[in-house]
Parts: structure tokens; C-alpha cells; sequence
């Protein structure tokens, strides 16, 4: 019996414009007039997450088709990555050009989740750009790696309010993307890709020539 071809469904793209007129394009700094570069993105089904060359991540709630801001305290500098994740509460991780990474604990409606905004920041391991980040399903590990070929495993307890970072493996080149799942990190360098097991420290190169 032939197999049934699901239907196509047809999707129409287009500009968000909804999303980028509340996203100013020019900010004014004492006497001067600094142009807003967008630099990050991340989406999933309840939040569109941009991040930009001022230091300000912009967060625009899908559902209640509302715009929310967070930023750094201190050094206004270029947000590199964005990571969000949907579990028992929303997340959402930050990485900058400096190396700053901060977790954002985001308020919720929702009976039994978090009602009050929380911030957790990375210890300074990281002393450079950040170029990817990484959770868990559970929202209890986040890794990051930056430019110089660093990354760090934060373990957080939400409940707490407490983030432990350590630095766990080192590379050569520029860490260009992290995935996690069942306890094995997939890392991939601007030289070559790993697998990395957290529980064992292990390292299992994939595939035997560098990249060029």
C-alpha cells in the first residue's frame, strides 16, 4: 500500500515589524547619538529574544504581544548570544563581548511558577567574546564558550538562587557551537568537533582530519 504524502502547508514571510518598531534604532548618550545594531537571536514558542550593540536584550512575549527590556548593570557593551529555554520556568541566557554571561529568571502567570524576576551572573571566567551557549532540558546547566576556545558548565539551583561556574574544558580555536543532551556536550571549534562526556571528563573527536 503507498504511503500517504503529507500535505504541504504554504507560509508567507515577512518583515516583523511589529517586533522592530519597538526596538528603537538610535539611543541618546549624553551628547551623543549612538546607532542600535540588533547582534543576537533566539526564538521559541512563547518568547522572540534580541539582543543588541547597547547592552540591552529585548524580549517580546508572543502571547501577551508585549515588549520587555534587561540589560547590564555597569559597562554598556555588545550582547553576542542569546539562549532561551521553556522548562518548568523561563530562561534566558546572555553572553556579551567581554565575556559577561547572565541568566534571567523570567516572571510568569502561570500558578506554581516564578513571580519574581531573577538574575544570576557567571563568575568572570570568561575574558573574551561569547560565541555560544547551551542548557539543559531541565534548565540546570548552562554551558558557554567564547572566541579563545573556553567553556564553562554553570550549575544553577533555581530554588536557591545559587549559580556555581567552573571552567571544564579548553580548545585552541574560537568555540563556534555548543548542544547538550544526556549528558554529553557536542562542541564544535573553528578546528574541529567533540564530544565531550560530562560525567566521565572524556573527549571523542569526531571524525580525524581538522578542519581547513
Amino acid at each position: 500500500m503507498a504511503s500517504v504524502a503529507s500535505p504541504v502547508i504554504f507560509k508567507e514571510f515577512c518583515p516583523l515589524y511589529y517586533l522592530l518598531n519597538a526596538i528603537p534604532t538610535k539611543i541618546q548618550k549624553g551628547f551623543r547619538s549612538i546607532v542600535v545594531y540588533l547582534t543576537a537571536l533566539d526564538t521559541n514558542g512563547e518568547y522572540i529574544a534580541v539582543g543588541s550593540s547597547i547592552g540591552m536584550l529585548y524580549l517580546y512575549c508572543r502571547q501577551l504581544n508585549q515588549m520587555k527590556k534587561y540589560n547590564f548593570e555597569g559597562k554598556c557593551e555588545s550582547i553576542t548570544f542569546v539562549k532561551l529555554l521553556s522548562c518548568f520556568d523561563d530562561l534566558v541566557a546572555v553572553g556579551t563581548a567581554s565575556g559577561r554571561v547572565a541568566v534571567f529568571q523570567l516572571v510568569s502567570s502561570l500558578p506554581g511558577r516564578n513571580k519574581q524576576l531573577r538574575r544570576f551572573d557567571v563568575a568572570g571566567i570568561h575574558k573574551s567574546s561569547i560565541t555560544a551557549l547551551a542548557w539543559s532540558p531541565n534548565g540546570m546547566k548552562l554551558f558557554s564558550g567564547d572566541d579563545k576556545g573556553k567553556i564553562v558548565y554553570s550549575a544553577l539551583d533555581l530554588d536557591q538562587g545559587i549559580c556555581n561556574s567552573s571552567l571544564v574544558l579548553e580548545e585552541p580555536s574560537s568555540i563556534v557551537q555548543l548542544d547538550y543532551n544526556q549528558k554529553v556536550l557536542l562542541v564544535s571549534t573553528l578546528q574541529r568537533t567533540l564530544l565531550f562526556y560530562t560525567e566521565e571528563k572524556s573527549v571523542n573527536q569526531v571524525g580525524t582530519q581538522p578542519r581547513k
